[in-house]
C-alpha cells in the first residue's frame, strides 16, 4: 500500500539515503582529486552527477523517480540518524 502513495520511497531506508550520500561525497571527493591533479593544460572534468533519490525533481521539474510528496520528506530526522548510528 505505501508503494502505491509513496512510490519508490517507500521502499528506502534511512541507511539507504545515507549510503547515496556517501557514494556521492566519495565521488566528489574523487572529481576533485583528479581535477587538482590533472595536467593545466588538460580539459575540465566534468563533476558527478548525484546519485537519483525517490524525492528528488530532475532540472526539467519532473520526478525522476517516485512521486513522493513535499510534505512527506524523505531526509532523516535528527532522532533517525541517532538510532542508526548508535
Amino acid at each position: 500500500m505505501a508503494r502505491e502513495t509513496e512510490g519508490e520511497a517507500a521502499e528506502w531506508s534511512v541507511g539507504d539515503y545515507l549510503l547515496a550520500h556517501a557514494v556521492d561525497q566519495l565521488a566528489q571527493a574523487n572529481w576533485m582529486f583528479a581535477t587538482v591533479n590533472q595536467d593545466e593544460d588538460a580539459d575540465p572534468l566534468d563533476p558527478p552527477v548525484p546519485l537519483p533519490r525517490p524525492d528528488t525533481e530532475s532540472a526539467t521539474g519532473e520526478a525522476e523517480v517516485g512521486d513522493a510528496s513535499p510534505a512527506a520528506s524523505a531526509n532523516p530526522t535528527p532522532q533517525q540518524l541517532a538510532a542508526f548510528f548508535s
